[in-house]
């Protein structure tokens, strides 16, 4: 016969612990998403640059950030350095394995979004006078955004919940830190990840309504 008692009170009374736990769970999502951008950015350059070395470090970048698991990233950052004598702190383990998994996803969805441009835009842009470079910048750059601006939202939602592996590298002060400690001092193991749930959840639809909106905007044409 079912005999568990809910205890919602304790879970209420730590929401506030909890929302600070989940500011920090943006605040790492946000800074990898940034990293990410620019390091996807990069990789993209590097591939379709016309040395071999170049497109060969971003090939594997891309595919060892896609075919490995995020979890494996992290330890690596913080387990994997630690064995050369560089010792990162939980926070930037977390960080820096995020954002490599970000910016692998993220170089192949740019990509994609650069075969989708016709080559016939940069050649506009030349004959009306403006460098490769120019036409890159203002021309292609802002239409690969806009095509891979959705993908983008999806990656970020992906980071926000990735935040929750740093429990395995000693993360204490994000959302699942923070559950996790105070699962470990009163038991109520469903009250408090149910609750976490919720805020993992309302985030990321927060993250998703604000990107439509905005994508509403940005894009109307």
């Amino acid at each position: 016969m079912f005999k568990y008692s809910f205890q919602w009170n304790q879970a209420l009374k730590a929401l506030p612990q909890m929302l600070d736990g989940a500011l920090v769970t943006m605040q790492i999502a946000l800074l990898s998403m940034a990293i990410g951008l620019v390091v996807a950015i990069i990789l993209t350059l590097f591939r379709l640059s016309g040395s071999r070395l170049l497109r060969g470090f971003a090939v594997a970048w891309v595919e060892i950030a896609r075919n490995t698991p995020a979890l494996f990233q992290i330890y690596m950052a913080h387990f994997g350095l630690g064995s050369f004598g560089i010792h990162l702190s939980p926070f930037t383990s977390l960080l820096a394995g995020i954002a490599f998994n970000n910016a692998g996803y993220l170089a192949e969805n740019f990509r994609g979004a650069l075969k989708a441009i016709p080559d016939t835009q940069a050649r506009a842009g030349r004959s009306l006078g403006m460098t490769s470079l120019q036409a890159f910048r203002l021309i292609v750059v802002p239409q690969m955004l806009r095509i891979a601006f959705l993908p983008i939202t999806n990656q970020m939602v992906w980071a926000i919940l990735m935040t929750s592996l740093g429990v395995t590298v000693g993360m204490n002060t994000d959302l699942a830190g923070v559950t996790q400690a105070l699962n470990a001092r009163t038991f109520r193991t469903f009250e408090f990840f149910a609750l976490a749930a919720v805020i993992y959840y309302l985030i990321a639809k927060v993250v998703t309504l604000a990107a439509r909106l905005i994508a509403s905007r940005l894009f109307r044409y």
